[in-house]
Formats: structure tokens, C-alpha cells, sequence
């Protein structure tokens, strides 16, 4: 299938700083490339990968399941860390989940890692049914666009499809065991207004991460797709100071920053 026009991947050959973008489930590449566009623009090598299933059709999606996904990820990772001397990874919602399990797994190759609104558990009582249900139903209604802004949209699937919601359900399983395994700095950004991940997702990243070098940010203005609200540049903005001071070495914070 012919990738959706805006869905397409997004690389940029910049210099010795590499970052890692993850977009997120059902989601595509779009909803990150203002923030990837940023980076590049200050310099950085930035890969954006299209993952399998996504940006297509959502029948495409039906077919994969969170090893096609991380698989895609880490293959990208491992390229950009043959050519760059410092690498970061940073995702949003289930890209979040990834680029932590990147972290956990890749330990010192990996310098630090971004989040927004990462996704940690598929919550609800409709979670526990998705066992049975996905060989009864085929879908349910799409997450797509959960943006406070006016006028911006996300270009996501309108449904979802039960098999790839009940191996993400898996998926956050793993991660969420592996959280302790991550070690490097962190910068969190999460919205309290978010109807797609609730802020309690946010709250238990930081709780189980082994990372001593901390940043927490509010994003008070934007829902769940705050990559393309009201927040995005803040977003663009203090992921790239965290970059920069990690990268540059200079002395940690560890703080937590309202909106």
C-alpha cells in the first residue's frame, strides 16, 4: 500500500548529535516532523521512521505487532550509533514506550531520552476483554488528534485494530518491567489534560526509571498530541537545552518545571 501523503519517514545528515524520533500507535511520522524539522535545523542528524503498519491503512497495522515495531526502531538506532558520536532517543505516546525500551536495553550507547506523554498500560475495562474481543471484533474507534490547538490535526488511523491494541497491551507489559534497566538522563513532558494517556502513565515512568538526572515539564496547554498544540515549541525548545547540555557535559538538574 501507497504510504499516506504527510506519513512519510524524515531523515536529515547533520552532525555528530544524533536523535532517534518515535512516533505513536496508529499514529505516523507527521505528528513528530515539526520537532524533527527543529532539530535539524540546529544541526543534528535526526531519523524518523515510518513504523510497519502505520501510515497506510489500518488493515496494514492488523497484521503487525510490537516486535515489528521495536525491531524497526532498533534498527535505526544501531545505524545512527555507526555514525555518530552521541545519540539520543525521544517518542511520543507509544514512540514514549519505545525509545524507553531503547534505553533499557542499549544502556551506554543511548545518551538520554525524551518523552511526551508516554504510554505505559492500555487502561480501561475494555483492556481486559481484548484477549477474547479481537477475534470477534475487528476494531474499535481511532485515538487519533487528541489536539487542544485549533486548525491542527494528526494524521492517524479513524480505527483501531484489536490485534495490534492487544500486543501494545503486551508491549507496555515488557516495557514497564524494563523501566528500572533505564539509567540515562530523562526529559518528561506530559500533559494533565490528556484523553488518550492519562497523566498516571507519566507518573509511573518516573517513579520505576533508575535515571538520577531527572527533568519533569507540565505541558498546561496542550492534550495528547502536544507535538503538534499549543506547547510544541516548548517542546522543541527544551528537548534540544537537554541535548545540548547533555551532550556538551554540563552539570545535571533533576528538577521538576510547572507549565
Amino acid at each position: 500500500m501507497p504510504v499516506l501523503p504527510g506519513a512519510e519517514p524524515y531523515r536529515h545528515e547533520g552532525g555528530e548529535i544524533s536523535v532517534l524520533l518515535c512516533h505513536g500507535f496508529t499514529g505516523s511520522p507527521q505528528s513528530l516532523r515539526p520537532w524533527a524539522e527543529y532539530l535539524a535545523e540546529r544541526g543534528l542528524t535526526v531519523s524518523l521512521p515510518l513504523l510497519p503498519g502505520h501510515g497506510t491503512r489500518w488493515e496494514d497495522l492488523q497484521l503487525t505487532g510490537w516486535q515489528d515495531w521495536y525491531a524497526e526502531v532498533d534498527r535505526e538506532l544501531r545505524a545512527l550509533r555507526e555514525r555518530s558520536a552521541q545519540v539520543f532517543v525521544a517518542g511520543l505516546s507509544m514512540g514514549g514506550a519505545l525509545a524507553l525500551r531503547l534505553a533499557a536495553k542499549h544502556g551506554d550507547a543511548i545518551d538520554g531520552v525524551v518523552v511526551v506523554n508516554p504510554a505505559n498500560k492500555v487502561h480501561g475495562l475494555a483492556a481486559h476483554a481484548l484477549p477474547v474481543a479481537r477475534h470477534f471484533v475487528r476494531t474499535t474507534k481511532g485515538i487519533a488528534s487528541d489536539i487542544a490547538k485549533e486548525g491542527s490535526q494528526e494524521l492517524g488511523y479513524e480505527r483501531v485494530p484489536l490485534h495490534a491494541a492487544h500486543s501494545l497491551r503486551h508491549f507496555f507489559r515488557v516495557v514497564d518491567g524494563e523501566l528500572p534497566q533505564v539509567t540515562q538522563p530523562l526529559l518528561l513532558l506530559h500533559s494533565p489534560q490528556d484523553h488518550v494517556v492519562p497523566p498516571a502513565d507519566s507518573a509511573r515512568v518516573l517513579s520505576r526509571v533508575s535515571s538520577a538526572d531527572v527533568t519533569e515539564i507540565v505541558l498546561e496547554q496542550s492534550y495528547h498530541v502536544a507535538t503538534l498544540d499549543h506547547d510544541a515549541d516548548r517542546i522543541f525548545e527544551e528537548s534540544h537545552a537537554f541535548m545540548t547540555r547533555i551532550a556538551t557535559g554540563l552539570g545535571k538538574e533533576g528538577t521538576a518545571v510547572g507549565g
